[in-house]
């Protein structure tokens, strides 16, 4: 992975994906004691950050392989990023799902026009079943962060940070990443390391799904444990991915991690302050920069807001918070 990786995938995304803004509120700037610049990647095409990686994984396909079309796994938002880009593409896409996904996810993602196979997270292996049907139907493995060109379209949101980092006059912050398996994480601090070099990636995960902050700071890979569930569900993966946790060893300062009840809470507050909706793995990061401020230096802290497909039921929880 190399920063010309995501120079190019700019290059592929350009006229597709939105640069999205970076928002700000006094309200939220007093709550964290400091400046807090909110990446809007909620605003990004099919409601997060996962539209730039697909785009770019399913663009640099060879034509021949691009037209057998593409599978993938994902709880909902690499699923609608994949299906939406191959519809965009006009190629076929299948997506396993887990079962307990979150309707509004499956139900956008079928509406984007992708097959959808459902399975159950804990007792069926998902790449397993996604191996399978790529050998079975001649289908290209669109992995959701652990694929070089999944991880350079990711990186298009760090170019962005960068440039309106600058345009802000900021030149030296911490900038928080909600974190799952890595892919936006790493993607961003390459980025940041050829284009802002003082803005410095630290990611953040759910509490009881940190694997990436105990492998940090363990020096290799660790692995949460099984059976666990949060409302964070956007951000929850078993353990750090083969290539970005090199990435992430190299470039991360201290990982963090937020509760379920912050992360709501932060997903309430960016409604009532920022006017944007964002899910709750999509708010861990915010969460963190809110309520956890005496872990973060600095005068001012950049924030992804990396997805904002909520339900119904889950954001009128989250709103009961304030």
């Amino acid at each position: 992975m190399t920063y010309e990786d995501i120079l190019a995938a700019r290059a592929r995304l350009d006229g597709h994906a939105v640069r999205t803004p970076l928002l700000s509120a006094p309200q939220i700037d007093a709550l964290a004691g400091r400046r807090v610049l909110v990446k809007a990647e909620c605003l990004q095409r099919t409601g997060s950050f996962k539209f730039r990686g697909a785009w770019n994984c399913i663009s640099a396909l060879p034509d021949e392989q691009r037209k057998r079309g593409v599978v993938a796994f994902s709880s909902g938002n690499h699923a609608q990023g994949v299906a939406l880009s191959s519809a965009l593409h006009g190629i076929p896409a299948v997506i396993i799902m887990p079962s307990d996904a979150p309707a509004t996810k499956i139900d956008a993602t079928r509406d984007y026009g992708a097959e959808i196979i459902l399975y159950d997270r804990f007792t069926e292996d998902r790449d397993a079943i996604g191996e399978a049907l790529a050998a079975e139907r001649g289908l290209t493995l669109v992995r959701p962060f652990d694929d070089p060109q999944v991880i350079a379209g990711q990186g298009t949101c760090g170019l962005e940070i960068a440039e309106q980092a600058r345009e802000a006059r900021v030149t030296d912050a911490t900038v928080l990443v909600c974190c799952g398996g890595g892919g936006l994480s790493s993607g961003i601090a390459l980025a940041l390391e050829g284009a802002a070099p003082g803005l410095r990636v630290r990611p953040v995960e759910p509490a009881g799904f940190d694997d990436f902050r105990r492998s940090l700071e363990a020096g290799t890979p660790q692995v949460n444990a099984p059976g666990q569930t949060s409302v964070q569900d956007a951000i929850v993966t078993p353990t750090p991915g083969k290539l970005t946790f090199p990435i992430g060893h190299r470039l991360f300062g201290p990982g963090l991690a937020s509760t379920d009840d912050e992360a709501l809470h932060a997903v309430a507050l960016a409604w009532k302050w920022l006017k944007v909706v964002v899910e709750p793995g999509g708010a861990t990061a915010l969460a963190a920069a809110l309520f956890q401020p005496e872990k973060i230096d600095g005068d001012t802290v950049i924030v992804t807001a990396s997805g904002g497909n909520i339900d119904p039921a889950m954001f009128r929880r989250a709103l009961d918070t304030v």
